[in-house]
């Protein structure tokens, strides 16, 4: 497929549109990355995506697919060439799908409360207790479905790693601006190993964002809504 059929709507910083950029790269379609801007939003991204005024958007021949997750899917639906990012199985794919769901809602809320709050407040401190229910449960749930393979996915990275995974490097925004570990490798030795597994895949490496940059975005909180807010 030439370049110019498939064109990716995203922006360095999202988390989402990192999401669709491994997913293309898992499947080896080539693609146009086009950068958006979000003061003020392109014409074409509002075109695009009216409903939401959102990142990422993929357009597939001009016609246009919204919501990370979404896309993901249609990805693998489109591309069916190995490796699969759904599992095949009915089951194991309701359930990739529900923890990817509560990634978006569990995490990226406590994310975003996070970097909002006032330092050492009660807010952030009862967010950051959301945020390690979020990784307890995550090192639960690649112990029991994926015991001594790399990924969430099994041998290869599935849909929950391309969900998870995609926050990498704001997970290490949180820590370094607050001084506190969320990966934790007394608690979460499997997601440590399954971070580092997650990074140095081919469809991976070279993608995640430098942390010092993401937190120059921060602090000039007005863009952090470009990179989380005005993505999905």
């Amino acid at each position: 497929m030439a370049k110019n059929e498939l064109k990716l709507l995203g922006g360095w910083s999202s988390p989402f549109a990192l999401r669709v950029q491994i997913a293309l790269n898992l499947k080896g379609v080539d693609y146009e990355a086009v950068e958006e801007t979000f003061n003020p939003k392109s014409d074409l991204l509002l075109k695009s995506n009216p409903v939401h005024k959102k990142i990422p958007v993929l357009l597939h021949a001009d016609k246009p697919i919204c919501e990370s997750a979404i896309i993901v899917e249609y990805i693998d639906e489109v591309w069916t060439n190995l490796p699969s990012i759904l599992p095949q199985n009915v089951y194991d794919r309701a359930n990739a799908r529900f923890w990817v769901a509560y990634i978006d809602d569990k995490w990226l809320t406590a994310l975003k409360s996070i970097l909002r709050a006032e330092e050492k407040n009660e807010e952030k401190k009862a967010q950051f207790e959301e945020a390690e229910e979020v990784f307890e449960r995550m090192e639960e749930v690649l112990h029991k479905g994926s015991e001594g393979k790399a990924f969430f996915g099994g041998d290869t990275i599935g849909f929950i790693d391309i969900g998870f995974g995609s926050f990498l490097s704001w997970i290490r925004v949180v820590e370094k601006m607050n001084g506190r570990k969320l990966l934790d490798e007394t608690k979460h030795p499997r997601l440590l190993q399954w971070a580092q597994n997650f990074a140095a895949h081919p469809a991976v490496n070279g993608l995640i964002p430098q942390t010092d940059k993401l937190i120059e975005v921060v602090k000039g909180f007005n863009q952090t809504s470009g990179a989380l807010a005005a993505a999905k």
